[in-house]
């Protein structure tokens, strides 16, 4: 336990506010998106400037603490218990250049602010389905976009980062200067190498998409996924798409055609004209009748009704398979483990990989993902149900994304699993460079060993 007198010290050496527990504003602090994953850090840090991160970072070191950082929290997996988390969420600069078609971003920004202002350039950025995700977090875990298919990830567009490394140290990294981090980093490593205070990435020409979702009933599950798998099999780079099976809740917020229903969403984002829009999803909607078909041209500022994601924070556990093919078989297994008589109600989507998402000598060409609402009465039952989902579906996997493992999971066996073995190989030895004492280890953790 660091002494007061130490606390002190370190909260006249930053402009932000530093918390204990027990102090007033600790446990708003602390609280993130993500409810179910408890967090007890020794000390907050709520950061204003890269200064007050490295602070951070050196106190933690000199009292041979583990340290944490958060944005919004949509992805913790573990709680920094007796450590020093950092809160990036004061760190809201924006910035961009249209005549280099690029953005900077500090560390508590999210994806709208970054929307809004590059929409004011004609400008717009590999953003996920969430605008009120984290820019860092979602970048640092790879980015599935939703111009993924056409543009990539949004890994793929940064081109420097500002991050404080273990030492206390503030770099600024490019393929460049520092090419082993700047893989390292990018390469999905997220926080095991240092906090980053800030990204540059490009932003590409696209003002509007065709987009939005055809909704089907439950009596039409299996009939929406065969026909968007063979559908897909055809489907332009310029689409970036995914069908969801949801349990709607009987509440009045849910639009009443879906009240109460376990329904199939198709999500469609194409990088075309209304009309092309149109002919391209004709055969999606010659499945059946649609409870409601939401397709539109839309600005992307409104990408985010696509998905229609809940802004409120709660509790809930997911994970993921890649896969190279969709066959009628794991359909069948989808819809018995996953489907409206699955032993916990259950978000499944399986996303379309290919065009610029594949990555070389991968054979993923899908993702197979399941998320579930958790308590602490409900989490052994659902971590259960996904375990004999995912076994399951082992004989087609290709791997797992780590971008897509949410909620409470052992920090120390992801790694082995999401990353391939040459990548593992060079994530280690840049960690047993950048952070051999492993400070960084309150995430998905690579050992430096």
């Amino acid at each position: 336990m660091t002494q007061v007198s130490e606390i002190t010290t370190l909260a006249g050496r930053v402009h932000g506010p530093v918390f204990q527990p027990g102090q007033d504003g600790y446990t708003e602090e602390v609280a993130g998106f993500q409810t179910g994953v408890p967090s007890s850090p020794a000390v907050v840090v709520g950061a204003t400037r890269p200064e007050d991160v490295a602070a951070a970072v050196r106190f933690a070191a000199s009292h041979g603490l583990p340290v944490a950082v958060q944005s919004t929290g949509h992805g913790l997996v573990t709680g920094a218990d007796g450590g020093v988390l950092v809160s990036t969420r004061r760190m809201t600069g924006v910035e961009i250049d249209p005549a280099t078609s690029t953005a900077r971003a500090e560390a508590g920004v999210h994806w709208g602010a970054v929307i809004t202002a590059a929409a004011e350039h004609g400008l717009a950025p590999l953003s996920g389905s969430a605008p009120d995700v984290g820019v860092v977090g979602y970048t640092l875990g790879g980015g599935f976009s939703l111009m993924g298919r056409k543009y990539g990830r949004a890994a793929d567009q940064v081109r420097a980062l500002d991050v404080v490394t273990a030492d206390g140290e503030l770099r600024h990294v490019t393929a460049d200067t520092e090419p082993e981090l700047f893989r390292a980093l990018l390469l999905g490593g997220r926080d095991n190498f240092g906090i980053v205070t800030a990204l540059e990435f490009g932003l590409v020409p696209v003002t509007t998409l065709y987009g939005g979702g055809l909704y089907f009933g439950p009596e039409h599950l299996g009939e929406v996924l065969r026909g968007w798998r063979d559908w897909a099999a055809t489907a332009p780079d310029e689409v970036t798409t995914s069908v969801a099976m949801v349990p709607m809740p009987d509440l009045p917020m849910v639009p009443e055609p879906l009240r109460g229903k376990h329904i199939a969403q198709i999500r469609i984002a194409y990088l075309g004209d209304a009309d092309a829009g149109e002919r391209l999803v004709e055969p999606l909607r010659a499945i059946g009748p649609r409870l409601i078909d939401s397709l539109t041209e839309m600005p992307f500022t409104a990408s985010g009704s696509i998905a229609n994601e809940p802004p409120h924070p709660h509790a809930y556990r997911g994970d993921n398979t890649t896969t190279g093919e969709l066959t009628d078989p794991m359909i069948d297994t989808i819809l018995e483990l996953a489907g409206p008589d699955a032993p916990v109600d259950t978000v499944l989507l399986v996303d379309l990989l290919g065009g610029k998402l594949a990555r070389q000598d991968d054979a993923a060409r899908f993702t197979v993902r399941a998320l579930s609402i958790v308590d602490s009465e409900t989490a052994d039952e659902v971590r259960a149900a996904h375990g004999k989902l995912f076994t399951a579906l082992r004989p087609w996997s290709t791997g797992k994304l780590l971008t897509f493992v949410y909620g409470e999971h052992d920090p120390h066996e992801q790694a082995p699993v999401v990353f391939g073995e040459t990548d593992l190989r060079r994530l280690t030895e840049a960690k047993a460079k950048y952070d051999p004492a492993n400070t960084f280890r309150l995430s998905h953790n690579i050992r430096p060993n």
